[in-house]
């Protein structure tokens, strides 16, 4: 059952470097209390690859001259840069009366229903967490990536959409430690100019409905 939670707060924090980004997420969930507001930051990175804590270096292709990051979230390695929205959600799942598979789930369908406002039929696969869409050719391509870290009943890290962004880096990689898996962006699925902040905001309202937060305050 969930319990009555603080006002959820947001944090548009525009284009950041990562590696402070996540001593900054680590540090707010160690030193948060149950009585803390839930926190949500949105945000973009510049070029970074990031590992996971089972991240297996042999899909770590050709990185090149973009930094890799080892992080504690699960899954394998994936990418970050201008033009991705991230939105990180720091919440206390227990008083949101949430299961991490739960919040997977209020995550990616979230992703889901955003993309549908733009004319986008996307879905999630139970064995391979992220958001997915068909191909033209009759194949699937990841439109968004997930990745959380639990600590004492508080996650940290999110979720991942591609927007108007520079895919090839992904050829870098095996993304999220599949190989060939095709990747794609939601501005070559539409006819219509799209950034990462527009789409931020419709995200940001279905999802802070689906915790069922009333009380929002931008920062």
């Amino acid at each position: 059952m969930q319990l009555d939670a603080p006002v959820l707060q947001i944090r548009q924090l525009g284009q950041v470097e990562y590696e402070p980004t996540f001593a900054r997420m680590k540090e707010f969930t160690e030193q948060r209390t149950t009585a803390t507001p839930d926190e949500i930051w949105l945000l973009e990175h510049p070029p970074v690859f990031t590992q996971g804590q089972a991240g297996k270096a042999e899909h770590l292709l050709a990185p090149g001259d973009i930094p890799v990051v080892q992080v504690d979230r699960g899954g394998q390695v994936t990418y970050h840069g201008p033009g991705q929205l991230v939105a990180y959600v720091l919440l206390d799942i227990r008083r949101l009366g949430l299961g991490v598979r739960d919040l997977v789930n209020h995550l990616e369908h979230s992703v889901v229903d955003v993309l549908a406002q733009y004319g986008v039929s996307a879905y999630p696969k139970p064995d391979a967490p992220g958001v997915y869409v068909e191909t033209e050719q009759g194949g699937e391509a990841k439109i968004a990536s997930l990745g959380l870290r639990i600590r004492r009943g508080f996650s940290y890290h999110g979720l991942a959409l591609n927007v108007d962004m520079d895919l090839a880096p992904f050829q870098r990689i095996n993304p999220c430690g599949y190989e060939g898996l095709a990747v794609t962006r939601l501005s070559d699925l539409i006819s219509e100019p799209v950034t990462a902040e527009a789409v931020a905001e419709r995200w940001l309202n279905g999802f802070s409905q689906r915790l069922g937060h009333s009380d929002v305050l931008h920062f």
